[in-house]
């Protein structure tokens, strides 16, 4: 059954319930917590307005921010994006005392009422248990619903699970998780070749499924990042120092005996350092590494040879650093790859170019360069899940409705 998204669906004098992500990061202000990025609130901003636009008669907005444990925690109220939000649209917005308070329909009910968004989700448990009653208590409040909550489309909680229940043929996908879906589709169904993946970050456990996802469907798997030792180590090669858990080098080793381990490139050389707060790293030219140092980036020759796969490419997958980027010392090899993306996608129009998970996403804004590729994914753990998976129970309950998904 094909998802049915925002557009396709009559809005007109309809009360719409639409779950949103805007776990926006927060910081303490003058007189109360102010937004420090904005960025998902923003991305928020069109599937908002088109549904204004369209003549909903009432938007109520949900979400949750940060992890309050199921009480109230003043710091994680929706209140600062309740005011960002009334300053974008230039209308008001009206927060909630919870998210089944009583006086929530009485609100509704008001003409002058226009948009209404409850106070934080995850201020009650049976959000995160996924309880019917609770989906049942907020569906209530809609017509319609609409999901445009890709980075929470991996869990199984009552606003964007068990919600689905109530709206058969009355759920749509709002625009940012139909972008969302539409570039990972892109990548995981009909990937131009040569396909790239380039895959960093701490340990080979955490990204252990999407190699073994990707591995089939992918020309070239570049390693970057700490998780590289110990595919280095699994060949018997001295790492020195360098980050290398056990676990990871049993798990690097059955990889290696995979089929497709061929096309798996690793680093040949180094950027190391005694410490993490060395003030003197050095490159190190050689593959294998001395006691007493550790591996914090990739080599000039790696990045070079890296870069060149990346030139030759039509598809690229990018998740997870090349090194310990967030210091200047260690950054030149992650940089280098945002560069070599950005270079792609300018050169070859018909090229894709994805950036997925928090640090990959952080470090190719961090270069300037986030406008530069195809679709940076604002989904996080989502994106991963859906690489290794091919979908989201979100995204599975909004496509079938909640009784084709248990």
């Amino acid at each position: 059954m094909a998802l049915k998204y925002l557009d396709q669906l009559d809005l007109k004098d309809k009360r719409v319930v639409a779950r949103f992500d805007f776990n926006v990061p927060l910081k303490e202000g003058r007189k109360k917590m102010v937004i420090s990025d904005s960025t998902r609130i923003d991305l928020a901003l069109d599937t908002i307005r088109f549904i204004l636009d369209q003549g909903a008669s009432k938007l109520v907005l949900m979400s949750h921010l940060g992890r309050p444990k199921g009480k109230r925690v003043d710091s994680m109220s929706l209140e600062p994006v309740a005011d960002y939000l009334a300053k974008e649209l230039g209308k008001d917005v009206i927060l909630t005392e919870s998210c089944t308070d009583r006086g929530i329909k009485t609100v509704l009910g008001l003409s002058t009422t226009k948009i209404v968004l409850l106070e934080n989700l995850r201020f009650h448990n049976e959000e995160v248990n996924n309880d019917p009653d609770f989906a049942k208590t907020l569906a209530s409040y809609g017509d319609v619903y609409i999901n445009d909550a890709f980075g929470a489309a991996h869990r199984k909680h009552a606003s964007v699970h068990a919600i689905n229940l109530f709206f058969k043929n009355k759920a749509a996908a709002g625009f940012l998780m139909q972008k969302e879906l539409k570039a990972l589709d892109k990548v995981l169904h009909k990937p131009s070749k040569p396909f790239v993946a380039v895959i960093g970050g701490a340990k080979v456990s955490d990204k252990i499924k999407i190699i073994e996802a990707l591995l089939p469907k992918i020309d070239q798997l570049i390693i970057g990042g700490a998780m590289a030792y110990p595919f280095l180590a699994a060949k018997g090669i001295e790492i020195g120092d360098s980050l290398c858990p056990a676990e990871d080098v049993n798990l690097a080793k059955n990889i290696l005996k995979a089929a497709g381990a061929d096309k798996i490139s690793l680093p040949k050389d180094h950027i190391v350092a005694t410490s993490l707060d060395d003030p003197s790293p050095k490159q190190h030219s050689q593959i294998s590494i001395e006691p007493g140092h550790m591996a914090l980036d990739i080599g000039e020759n790696t990045l070079a040879d890296y870069g060149s796969k990346i030139t030759r490419a039509k598809t690229v997958l990018w998740n997870g650093p090349m090194g310990m980027f967030e210091k200047e010392a260690f950054s030149k090899g992650t940089f280098g790859m945002a560069r070599a993306l950005a270079e792609l996608s300018s050169r070859d129009p018909e090229a894709f170019t994805l950036v997925g998970g928090g640090d990959s996403v952080s470090a190719i804004k961090k270069a300037g360069l986030a406008d530069k590729v195809s679709h940076v994914s604002t989904g996080g753990g989502a994106s991963l899940e859906y690489i290794e998976k091919g979908s989201l129970p979100g995204v599975q309950a909004l496509r079938f409705g909640l009784e084709s998904t248990n």
